[in-house]
Parts: C-alpha cells; structure tokens; sequence
C-alpha cells in the first residue's frame, strides 16, 4: 500500500513538472516585442501552418508525374493454332511528355512556394493591427488609469478644502463626478485590452486568455519616399511573385498540351505455341499507334495559351493597382507620421505641463474647480489624441506592408 502510494506521488510530481513545462511553452515569460511576435506567428499561426502544408502535396503531385506507363501482359487461349498466345506490351509515351508533366509539378511547387509567402505577409499584415491595437489599448488604459488617480487627487483636495471651508460644496460634487467619470472610462478600457489580448492571441496560437504582456513602447518607422517604397513594391511583392510562378506553371503547361499532341506508341511481343504440326513455338510482333483524327488536343492547347493571356493581363492589373494602393498607404503614412511626431515632441509635453500648473494653482487656491477639470480633461483629450494618432500611423503602416505584400523591416 505505501508503494502504491510512492508511486502515485511520483506520478503526481512529474505530471506537474510537465504541465508547468507546457504552460511555460504555451506563453511568454517577459513581454513581447514586435519582433518576438513576428517570429512566433510565423512558426505557430494556423494559417501559415496549413499553407505550408500544401508543399508536401505538391511534392507528392511531382511523384505522381513522374511515374512511368505500366506494361500490359495479356495471355490468349484458342480452339484454333497456335492455341496459347503470351503478349507483354509496353506503352511508350513520346515527345516528352513525362518531363513536361515534371515540369509542371515543379512549377505548381514554386507556385505554392510563392503563395506561402503570399499568406505570409497577409498574417504579418494581420499582427500588426493585432499588436498595435493591443499596444494602443494598454497604453489608453495606463493614461486613463493616471486620469482615475488625477481625479481622485482632485477629489480629495476639493474635500480637504470645503472642510477648511475655504469652498463651496459644489466643488466637491464637480470633483466626485469627474472621479467617477474618469473610473467608468477606466473599465471599459480594461474590457478593450482583454478584447485586444484575445485577437493577438489568436494570431499568435497561445490560449485566448493567456496574459501575454507586450512591449508598449510606440516606436515608429523612419520616413519613406513614395518612390523607395513603389520600386520596393514591384521588386518584393509576394502577391506579384505568386503571379509570376503561376504564369511559369502555365507556361510548362503549354508545353505539356503540346506534347500531348504527339501520338503514343505501344511495341508488343507475342510467344505463340501449340500450333501444330507447323511448330511448336512462334512469335509475333506488332506496334500501336494511336491515329489523332477524332482528339488532336488542340482545344487543350488553346485553352492553355488563352490562359497564360488571362494571367499576364491579371499581372500588369495587378502591378498597377499595387502602385496606387501602395502610393496611396504612402501618402497616408508619412502623413501620420508628422502628426505623431509632433504629438510626441511639441503637444503632449505642453499638456501635461498645463496639467501640471492647473494641479498645483488649484491645491494654491489660486483657481476653482471648473478650471481645473476643464485643463484636465483638455490634458487627457490631448494624450489620447496622441494615442489615435500612433494606432492611425501603425495602420497606415499596416496598409503600406499589406500593399507592397511585405514587411517594411526585415523578417526576423
């Protein structure tokens, strides 16, 4: 009974050590950069996990398309000599056409290559929203936060000063309101960042409610030519890289509809026997061939040709529209950028000095309530501003990398 029972126990203790090794995998330890994020989504996202799984099927297409025609083996019985007939025929494909279909399966593997890296970019696309709004909510949250204990301490010196009698009771109800204003924007930011922490989560495969903290400081990008971030465009595009390869798998299938129009040849060999009294043992040899009248494939290679016009036309539609989409996300980007920067340089340090002599003239008696909530909140209108204008800049950056279909810093 005390075996079973050490038993259990060691049991029990080695359980423990396993699921606290799974749930330290399962979750970061220190706070995620956007860097870390990036490199996690792309080895656990779901999305980049099926697309990669589609390059073991095509590999296995590749096999398919080299294999070889099977021989055929057919053995006659008759009343008439020679009375037992042996044939072996072997199929013998002509004008190449198992290297064309190589060809082709070797393209549709470049093609799902290219389209990998296709989703690749849309998921990079997809969590930096994610991490910038996760990032703009935590942030919203410490400045609303800041607000709540602001009011509070606004609140308390209304009350320490109408029991010195120094003001009226009204200034402690303005003071008690802003107290409570400033606590339900508080919690409703607080549903706003486990809302951002599912969706970010979900994107980087942990468990929805797992804490994952995050880097919040808001860096930005340095500053781009339209000119820089176009020609990066047309040079790196997954999108125009997919088509590319499509139009290389397209071409292969050209050929292969050409050489399906050479005709088949199939060589038989023939041991007769009993053909008696004449012999005992005979041979026969034939060819096959079949005669294109009724299926020249012709029609196939129309088909393919008119589909290599389509994709080509599709390509030049496409690189124009990435041109504008990606002149347009520019545009908006560099835009954005000089309203952060000025936000972060020039406005928001002269709030929260306007923040800072509103508290200290109010506790001075030097002014009334009113005028110091009213620079309160032009204080705290000021800095959620600035966090707008640093999720605007981040989504316009998310616009441009989905644009150009890759990321604006390097993969990591």
């Amino acid at each position: 009974m005390r075996r079973a029972w050490w038993v259990f126990a060691i049991v029990a203790v080695i359980s423990t050590a396993l699921t606290a090794a799974a749930d330290e995998r399962q979750t970061p330890a220190a706070a995620l950069t956007y860097s870390a994020a990036l490199s996690r989504a792309l080895t656990a996202n779901p999305r980049i996990i099926a697309a990669r799984l589609r390059r073991p099927i095509n590999i296995a297409s590749r096999d398919v398309a080299a294999e070889r025609l099977n021989p055929e083996v057919r053995v006659e019985a008759s009343k008439e000599t020679p009375k037992e007939g042996y044939t072996l025929a072997v199929p013998l494909e002509l004008g190449g056409k198992r290297a064309r279909r190589i060809a082709v399966a070797d393209a549709a593997i470049a093609t799902g290559d290219a389209e990998l890296n296709v989703a690749i970019a849309e998921v990079q696309a997809d969590l930096r929203r994610a991490f910038i709004a996760r990032v703009i909510a935590e942030n919203r949250l410490a400045l609303l936060t800041d607000m709540q204990m602001l009011a509070q301490r606004a609140r308390d010196a209304a009350q320490a000063r109408f029991d010195a009698g120094g003001v009226p009771r009204l200034e402690v109800v303005q003071a008690q309101l802003a107290f409570a204003d400033a606590e339900n924007q508080a919690t409703a930011a607080r549903g706003t960042v486990d809302a951002t922490r599912a969706t970010l989560n979900a994107v980087l495969a942990f468990p929805l409610d797992a804490p994952t903290p995050v880097e919040t400081s808001l860096d930005i990008e340095p500053a781009l030519s339209v000119e820089a971030v176009v020609a990066r465009a047309r040079q790196s595009s997954a999108e125009l890289r997919a088509i590319d390869r499509r139009i290389d798998e397209q071409r292969a299938r050209i050929a292969l509809a050409h050489a399906l129009r050479t005709p088949d040849v199939t060589p038989e060999a023939t041991l007769t026997r009993r053909a008696q009294p004449e012999f005992d043992t005979g041979w026969r040899a034939a060819v096959a061939v079949s005669i294109p009248i009724f299926t020249t494939h012709l029609a196939g290679v129309r088909v393919e040709d008119a589909t290599l016009a389509q994709l080509t036309s599709e390509r030049e539609a496409t690189a124009a529209r990435i041109s504008g989409e990606v002149t347009a996300a520019a545009a908006v980007a560099e835009s954005q950028r000089q309203q952060f920067v000025r936000y972060r340089d020039e406005i928001v340090p002269q709030a929260l000095e306007l923040e800072r002599m509103a508290e200290d003239a109010y506790r001075l008696g030097q002014t009334n309530i009113a005028a110091y909530l009213q620079a309160v909140q032009s204080s705290r209108d000021v800095r959620l501003r600035s966090i707008q204008a640093a999720a605007d800049l981040q989504n316009a950056i998310a616009d441009l990398e989905r644009a150009i279909g890759a990321p604006l810093t390097p993969t990591p």
